[in-house]
C-alpha cells in the first residue's frame, strides 16, 4: 500500500532528525501517555489497572490506542485510531493522534510486543521527554527506554 510506504519514509525521516529528550525520576513525573494496540479484553484490562497503578501515584494518564481492523472497542473510554484514521498520503486524519504526538509526557509507555510501524511514527512524533517500550531491536531508534525482552504478558511487562 502507499500509505505504508510514505508512512515508512515519514518515519525514518523522524528517526533522523534530532530532538532533545530528557528523563526524570518517576517520583518526579506528572505526566504520563500510553500508546498501544487493542488485541483483546485481557490487555485492555492490564492497560485499566496500568493506568489505575498511576493514577494512585498522582499521575496524569493520557491514553492513545491502535484499533486493528478485527478487533473491536472494548469500551470507550480511551482515544482511539483505526488505519482508517491514516491517509494515503501516511498523513492522520484523527486529531486525537496528533493532539496525544504533541503532549509533553514526562513518559511515554508504548505497551506493545511487537513492534506497529504507525505507532513507531506516533512514538517518533511524540514531545515525550522518555519514551518507553518492549526491547526489540527496530524501537532502538524511538525509545529511550526498554524493558527486558524475555517478558511474554501484558501484566509483566506492566510490573517491569
Amino acid at each position: 500500500m502507499f500509505a505504508n510506504k510514505l508512512l515508512a519514509y515519514r518515519l525514518e525521516k523522524l528517526i533522523k532528525k534530532e530532538r532533545h529528550r530528557d528523563s526524570i525520576g518517576y517520583a518526579d513525573a506528572k505526566y504520563i501517555g500510553i500508546l498501544y494496540t487493542g488485541e483483546d479484553l485481557k490487555k485492555h484490562d492490564a492497560i485499566k489497572k496500568l493506568i489505575k497503578n498511576f493514577k494512585q501515584d498522582g499521575k496524569k494518564v493520557e491514553v492513545l490506542s491502535f484499533l486493528p481492523d478485527e478487533v473491536q472497542n472494548f469500551e470507550f473510554r480511551f482515544n482511539f485510531f483505526t488505519d482508517k484514521d491514516v491517509s494515503w498520503l501516511g498523513k492522520f486524519k484523527n486529531p486525537d493522534v496528533t493532539s496525544f504526538a504533541e503532549q509533553q509526557f514526562d513518559y511515554l509507555m508504548y505497551v506493545d510486543f511487537e513492534s506497529h510501524k504507525t505507532l513507531r511514527y506516533i512514538l517518533a512524533m511524540s514531545q515525550a521527554k522518555c519514551r518507553v517500550g518492549h526491547f526489540e531491536e527496530e524501537n532502538r531508534p524511538v525509545c529511550e527506554l526498554m524493558v527486558a525482552p524475555e517478558l511474554t504478558t501484558y501484566n509483566s511487562l506492566i510490573e517491569e
